[in-house]
């Protein structure tokens, strides 16, 4: 790590801003133009938005960022994310608090919104209070209980339809609207065509309503230049009939797909999971977890989070629904506060930085310089140093975010999305609100770090394995002493490498050159993942990584690759779910194949011919619907950059 102090190399002629940003303009660099697979970066937008992005960065790593911190980003040693956000003082993701802007009514800039009256009016504010808000940050925005925040709505809807049949069928009841509801037995009995009347209108409209939402958080390209904005909706524990509804109809939606029913993109859903509501025959909402399955087998979503963890279950409380663990489809967790808001709604994280391990085990390990045994003490040196750069990069963009007056993020401040800056003046500086935010320090490559460091990755060898434990839990441990000293939310984070799988890859291969199994793919391993391009049966997978969910408190998500078409064999697919939810982890999901026939609209598995049509791919263009850092692309040939192109064709099934 002493190199962090010597000259910055010599920069390549493409590395300088003038030629990346005639490289866009020209489309000459396409690893650029795909850095965010939700980005068309060859729509004039798109480039727009990349020039304006490239100039950002450069001047906040020349102007801005502390010196060493600077040294350490040019040398690949850590990764400042979203670095064209870093001088405006922009946060990172939040969860939205739609109970209570729904409740109140809110203001868009533009104009007041009242409250809703009915689901469907409830679901159109959901998509507009998206999109106001994805302008104020520049991550993910989410809805932490989306069927609980909504379920009052359907109630008056169901209230709406009930008087209208009364009028209908001619029939009278004198019973209050408080007293009229989907399980009210005396609604029925007293006015029982009134009553099948506005339940069927109701799960008619809910239905309408839901389809409407996807469809609109598919369409809302207003995101920086022509984006999606990064939606989530977390849901599936609320047990009103309400509630169960709009987990239904959500379900129903997605399954139906879009306009020709291809796979909507977003919003992400993510399904929560608890013993006792939605895990086993006779729960509440065991049938919508059968859903979820069936939802998952034909579109790659619901991921499932883990509400019974160790380290989610402390945090619940019955009938507080916001204690109910949620997170961002890329796998951001915010739960914990060190100042008492140790709930989802109204907060988010920050920033967060991303230490490349796989370099301190290249300076360290084995592999260089032929050692015999890894010096594991200058390495743990190293990664402390690296950590405090990581660190020091958080804390100084921290004290720009904290003297933000709370109009430089407009909505999410003024109508508390993030909790209490509905109280700010617009000059007020919001320091005192983000503090309840995290800051996080992610990591990259521990598969490549353990091999150069050892000769055997954490899937190949069981010491390896250890080692790789020891060294998460020396960064968890580093993010909990810091959180004392600085008395700030620092966590850990195992990074969803999207832009950056392919960049430390680059860099090192450049400085050390072609190392096996180390720097000679185009990418580094997400995280603590086990390889993709490694052979092992899943059980095996979900039991090796489950023990990192713990030390990540910032965030984290485990995969396995399946083969064929899960439609055939969800029963499979229910048992591997359970099994890593059983494992302790966190957050899961399931990857399997998901092509699509534009000429029939045949979706499965297709090769270079569609099974239902016949039509070859040399006449058509076939969708490859493919998962990256927790969210989906509609074309992962087309949208993804080469590096996470590569890694998806590496991808092995697991048995």
């Amino acid at each position: 790590m002493a190199q962090i102090e010597a000259e910055i190399p010599t920069k390549k002629k493409t590395g300088d801003l003038p030629d990346i940003i005639e490289s866009i303009i020209t489309s000459g660099d396409e690893d650029v133009l795909r850095e965010n697979a939700n980005l068309n970066g060859d729509s004039f937008s798109g480039k727009m938005s990349k020039i304006g992005s490239e100039a950002s960065k450069s001047y906040a790593l020349k102007n801005v960022l502390p010196r060493r911190v600077a040294r350490a980003v040019e040398q690949g040693y850590i990764y400042v994310h979203d670095l064209d956000q870093y001088v405006l003082g922009t946060t990172n993701c939040i969860f939205i608090p739609f109970d209570r802007l729904l409740e109140r009514g809110f203001n868009t800039g533009n104009g007041s919104v009242r409250t809703p009256q009915s689901i469907m009016s409830a679901m159109a504010l959901v998509a507009i209070i998206f999109q106001s808000q994805q302008n104020s940050q520049f991550g993910g925005v989410s809805a932490s209980k989306i069927d609980w925040d909504l379920a009052p709505y359907v109630g008056r809807s169901f209230i709406k339809h009930y008087r209208k049949g009364l009028r209908l069928f001619e029939e009278t009841s004198d019973i209050a609207d408080s007293e009229i509801h989907l399980a009210s037995e005396k609604a029925r009995a007293v006015s029982p065509k009134a009553y099948d009347f506005a339940e069927e209108e109701t799960i008619s409209e809910t239905k309408q309503a839901a389809e409407s939402l996807i469809h609109n958080l598919n369409t809302m390209s207003s995101r920086a230049g022509g984006q999606i904005p990064f939606t989530s909706l977390n849901y599936g524990m609320c047990t009103s009939p309400e509630g169960r509804l709009v987990s239904h109809s959500l379900l129903d939606a997605a399954i139906s797909g879009l306009g020709h029913g291809e796979t909507p993109v977003f919003p992400q859903h993510i399904f929560q999971c608890k013993q006792g509501i939605n895990q086993q025959e006779g729960d509440p909402n065991y049938d919508l977890f059968l859903k979820a399955i069936d939802c998952t087998s034909r579109r790659l979503y619901p991921n499932f989070v883990n509400v019974d963890a160790t380290f989610n279950h402390p945090f619940y409380r019955e009938n507080e629904p916001d204690t109910i663990i949620a997170t961002m489809g890329c796998r951001t967790r915010t739960i914990a506060d060190r100042f008492g808001r140790n709930r989802l709604s109204g907060k988010g994280n920050l920033s967060f930085n991303t230490v490349n391990l796989v370099k301190l085990g290249i300076e360290h390990g084995v592999i260089l310089g032929h050692r015999r045994t890894a010096d594991l003490s200058s390495f743990y040196q190293s990664l402390k140093i690296s950590m405090d750069t990581a660190l020091a990069g958080l804390l100084h963009r921290y004290s720009i975010q904290a003297v933000q007056p709370a109009k430089a993020s407009d909505f999410m401040m003024r109508e508390g999305v993030w909790e209490g800056g509905e109280q700010l003046q617009p000059d007020e500086q919001v320091g005192q609100l983000l503090k309840h935010g995290t800051l996080s320090i992610g990591f990259i490559g521990l598969a490549e770090c353990l091999k150069a460091l050892l000769g055997q990755h954490h899937g190949e060898d069981e010491h390896s394995y250890h080692e790789g434990l020891r060294i998460i839990e020396m960064m968890r441990q580093y993010c909990d002493q810091k959180s004392e000293e600085y008395n700030l939310n620092i966590t850990l984070f195992a990074t969803p490498a999207e832009g950056l799988s392919g960049k430390f890859t680059f860099m090192d291969k450049e400085r050390y050159g072609l190392i096996p199994e180390v720097t000679d793919r185009e990418y580094y391993t997400n995280s603590f993942h086990i390889p993709v391009y490694y052979s092992i049966r899943s059980a095996r997978k979900i039991k090796l990584e489950a023990p990192f969910h713990k030390l990540c408190n910032a965030g984290a998500i485990s995969y396995v690759e399946l083969d064929g078409n899960v439609r055939n064999n969800q029963l499979a697919l229910r048992h591997i779910v359970q099994y890593a939810l059983g494992q302790d982890m966190g957050y899961f999901s399931v990857n399997h194949p998901i092509d699509r026939c534009p000429a029939c609209g045949y979706e499965g598995v297709i090769g270079r011919e569609c099974p239902s049509c016949g039509i070859t791919e040399n006449e058509v263009h076939f969708s490859r619907l493919r998962r990256v850092t927790g969210y989906l692309t509609g074309d992962y040939t087309v949208r993804f950059n080469a590096a996470k192109q590569a890694e998806v064709r590496d991808r092995v099934k697991h048995q």
